[in-house]
């Protein structure tokens, strides 16, 4: 994680992991103020991904939203995409984030 809005959970301490079949990509991420969280979701022709996630905070507050996803390679090769997310439930708040691969 490089960047998160103010109001997303994830950091810098989060560690995702990401796995690719075709055109559908799942995952896992834990860190910071996330004790387990998963993802689901499609890759685009052009890239884009979109998908839902949801999580477990270390305060057992469950989580869940839908995020796309835009994906750059970096001169290193390594990938950085970048992210619009949003709350599902009561709390539909909206962000940004940027994840970067380590």
């Amino acid at each position: 994680m490089v960047e998160n809005s103010g109001n997303g959970e994830v950091s810098e301490k989060t560690v995702f992991h990401y796995f690719q079949d075709g055109d559908v990509i799942s995952g896992t991420y834990e860190g910071g103020e996330i004790e387990r969280g998963t993802l689901i979701g499609v890759v685009h022709k052009d890239g884009s991904i979109d998908f839902r996630y949801n999580h477990v905070s270390v305060h057992k507050k469950i989580r869940s939203g839908t995020c796309h996803s835009t994906p750059e390679f970096l001169p290193d090769g390594k990938l950085r995409m970048y992210e619009k997310w949003q709350w599902n439930g009561l709390e539909r708040d909206s962000g940004t984030s940027i994840v970067e691969e380590i």
